[in-house]
């Protein structure tokens, strides 16, 4: 950070953290971007994540490689959402269900209101937010969980043309549970 005429942060307050926050976020991006030359490269020789996924019940006594993996959402916006966030949270928790077919009991979600946030240089109401999962990445469920997001902050002024939503099928071996990955 230093290198780069950065101040280091001694100590954190909501402004840092947002900015840690929007930087994460367009780090993901490069990443997830100057990485795709080898993952579609790799495509060639691992089987398809992105089949269409059903709500059917997983099995949950296997080995951690056998089992459905970490969904999880982290949600950023800088509207107020009051009394019900939670209730908003544990919509979007049940869209994640319905649209991976991955059961609830690992699902995590994440929001951050009240943060401060611009979208095409404006601070209207917005949203920015960042899904991964062990497999269940596909159009029909990315989605299919775009729209239930937007439905819940749609009442709160945050429009469609006004969210953006990262999809990441992230590797067994990046996703740790239970003081282990998912890979074992």
């Amino acid at each position: 950070l230093i290198s780069h005429g950065l101040e280091v942060i001694s100590e954190p307050d909501m402004n840092s953290f947002n900015f840690l926050v929007v930087l994460v976020f367009c780090l993901s991006f490069t990443v997830n971007n100057t990485l795709s030359f080898s993952i579609k490269s790799s495509l060639k020789r691992v089987p398809s994540t992105t089949a269409k996924m059903t709500s059917k019940p997983c099995d949950m006594s296997g080995h951690p490689s056998t089992l459905p993996g970490d969904p999880s959402l982290n949600l950023v916006t800088n509207v107020d959402l009051g009394d019900k966030k939670l209730e908003i949270m544990k919509a979007c928790s049940k869209a994640i269900e319905e649209a991976t077919g991955k059961p609830e009991a690992y699902i995590a979600v994440a929001i951050t209101d009240k943060a401060d946030v611009i979208f095409g240089g404006s601070d209207a109401p917005t949203a920015l937010g960042c899904l991964y999962s062990i497999g269940a990445i596909s159009m029909e469920s990315n989605g299919a969980i775009q729209s239930s997001v937007t439905d819940a902050l749609e009442p709160y002024g945050v429009t469609a043309s006004r969210i953006y939503i990262n999809f990441f099928d992230m590797p067994r071996a990046n996703v740790g549970w239970n003081r282990k990955t998912f890979a074992g």
